[in-house]
Parts: structure tokens; C-alpha cells; sequence
């Protein structure tokens, strides 16, 4: 009989993927990747002016399916041309993974069909807002739920490609259960933490004169709790979770490298940590230089960033975790 040791060995020296496998995740990494440049784009469609450049036409634009450009048009035209494109790239990942469903990893708990198939009904939902958003006229409630949707959706092919082994083999890095259980608990709290900020960030972007509302950084308008106004409390709110999970991931990443928790999650925890830090100075000069557009589109650069990191994160730590548990 081998002992706990030999197992332990034995287990971590196995493929971390079959071919198969493999394929998919970066398939999934890629469409992931192609996600983030999309939301950036469509930040910069925002941030433009450019959302109405087709008119409250679609699919078509400005009634024709080549118009005549203009800039405000070619920035909008991009957009839907890039967002069909997704739509293909998500079409051959979810194929591929059906093809293959009855190989080992592909489906059941932890397989690689769950996450793709609630990403591909996030990607019809997110068509269908995409519509409502140009013929309403984008209003401000369709354009975050529009927002939050796609960025969820990125969120599905991120943990496909986690799951797949695609940024390394996180349940073959074996901690004890408990410290896997605590860093995977630290991770989720900075999903929910990053899920709440963007939310509230896109809020706050889309309504009119709160990104205005808060003057000076750290402080609103030079005080901790500013005077009531809905405009300031949006801002006001926005800023106060962003340091709330600014604080959590630093903690978190300090407590997971002093109790030893696994390297993968480390190195993400990290990763998502300098991204933080990076995205504070971001804010602080976005702020103080009266919110240019170019430092407005990094903003949201780096914050969708923020967003993939953490998914990461919280994907490997949740992979360790079961793991540990598995072979506790």
C-alpha cells in the first residue's frame, strides 16, 4: 500500500491536462483576453461620446450595415464589429468543449462545460442588452447592467481556463486543507469586493456630474463624510469600497504568503495586489488633473485588470482548496 508521501508524489508528477484539455483552456484565454480588450473598448466608446454614433439603430448603423463615418461613428461601428467577433470566438470554444464533453475534466463539478455554458447564456443576455441599450437611448441602468454582465462573462472563460490548467496546475501544489480553505475564503471575499467596486464604478461613470462630485484624493472635497448630494454619496460610495478592497487584497496576499499557502495562489494574490496599487496612483491622478480622457480609459484598463486577476485568484484557490481537501 503506497503511503500519504508516495501518493503525494505520485499525483503531482501526473499531466496537468490532456491534450485536449489544454487546447480549450487557451481557447477559453483567449476569448477571456479578447473580453478585457472589448470592455476597454467599449470604455473608450463612453468616454468619447460615441455610444449614440449609430443612432438608436440595430444591428444596423445609422440604418445602413456600412454607413458613412464619421469619428464618433467609426469608434461605435468597432465596438459592434469587435462584439460580433466575440460571439464567434465563444461559438468554437463552446463547440470544442461539446465535442469533448465525455472526455475526463470536461464535464461534471469542476469540469469545463459549466462555466462555458453559463458564459454562453451571459453572451445572449449581454447581445439582447446590447440592443436595449441603442434603442433606449442608453440609459444609465441598461449600460452598468451591460457593463457588469460582460465583465461576468469574462469572469466564466477565466475559470474555464483555470480549470483547464492553463496558468499551471493549482491542485497539484499541495498546503493543508485549512490554509487552502482560508486563502480561498480571502479570495472570494475580493470577488464580491471587485464585483461590487466595478458595479458601483460604472454607476458612477454614467451618471451625470458624479465623477465630478468628489474633489481632491484621498478625501471628498477635503472631508471624510461629505455633505449630502446623490451625486457625491455615488462617488463617495465608489471610493470608500475601492479602499475597502484595497485594504482586503493586501491583507490577504500578506496572509497567504506568512501561512504558506499554495505558490500559484500566492503568485496571483500578488499579481491582483500590484494591480491595486497600480490603479490607486491611477485614480489619484485621474482625480487630480480633472479627469482627462486618456487617464479615464487607464482607469478602466486597470480596473477590468483588477477584475481578471481576482477571478484568477479566486478560480486557483478554489482548485487548491478542493484538492487539499481531497487528499486531507
Amino acid at each position: 500500500m503506497a503511503t500519504p508521501s508516495a501518493v503525494r508524489t505520485r499525483i503531482s508528477i501526473e499531466p496537468v491536462a490532456s491534450p485536449e484539455r489544454r487546447r480549450l483552456g487557451l481557447l477559453a484565454l483567449f476569448a477571456a483576453v479578447y473580453t478585457y480588450a472589448l470592455v476597454v473598448f467599449g470604455g473608450i466608446v463612453r468616454i468619447t461620446g460615441s455610444g449614440m454614433g449609430c443612432g438608436d439603430d440595430w444591428p444596423r448603423c445609422n440604418g445602413q450595415w456600412i454607413p458613412e463615418f464619421t469619428l464618433e461613428t467609426l469608434i461605435e461601428y468597432t465596438h459592434r464589429l469587435l462584439a460580433a467577433g466575440i460571439g464567434l470566438v465563444v461559438l468554437a470554444v463552446f463547440a470544442y468543449a461539446l465535442v469533448h464533453r465525455h472526455k475526463p475534466g470536461f464535464s461534471g463539478r469542476g469540469g469545463l462545460l459549466r462555466p462555458l455554458a453559463l458564459g454562453a447564456v451571459l453572451l445572449i443576455f449581454q447581445i439582447a442588452l446590447g440592443a436595449i441599450t441603442v434603442r433606449l437611448e442608453l440609459p444609465t441602468e441598461v449600460t452598468v447592467a451591460h457593463f457588469v454582465t460582460a465583465l461576468l462573462f469574462m469572469a466564466t472563460l477565466i475559470v474555464t481556463a483555470v480549470r483547464a490548467g492553463t496558468f499551471g496546475d493549482a491542485a497539484a501544489q499541495h498546503v493543508d486543507a485549512r490554509t487552502a480553505r482560508g486563502a480561498a475564503r480571502a479570495a472570494a471575499i475580493a470577488t464580491v469586493l471587485g464585483l461590487t467596486l466595478v458595479g458601483l464604478g460604472a454607476v458612477t461613470a454614467n451618471t451625470p456630474g458624479a465623477p465630478q462630485a468628489c474633489q481632491g484624493f484621498p478625501l471628498c472635497n477635503g472631508q471624510l463624510m461629505p455633505e449630502a448630494a446623490s451625486t457625491v454619496h455615488i462617488h463617495w460610495t465608489h471610493r470608500i469600497v475601492a479602499y475597502l478592497l484595497a485594504l482586503h487584497v493586501l491583507g490577504a496576499t500578506f496572509a497567504a504568503h506568512r501561512r504558506g499557502a499554495a505558490g500559484i495562489v500566492r503568485r496571483a494574490a500578488t499579481v491582483a495586489t500590484a494591480l491595486v496599487v497600480l490603479q490607486i496612483g491611477v485614480a489619484a491622478a485621474l482625480v487630480l488633473l480633472f479627469l482627462p480622457q486618456s487617464l479615464q480609459a487607464l482607469h478602466l484598463a486597470v480596473g477590468a485588470a483588477i477584475w481578471f486577476a481576482i477571478v484568477a485568484w479566486t478560480a486557483l484557490a478554489r482548485v487548491n482548496a478542493r484538492a487539499a481537501y481531497e487528499h486531507a
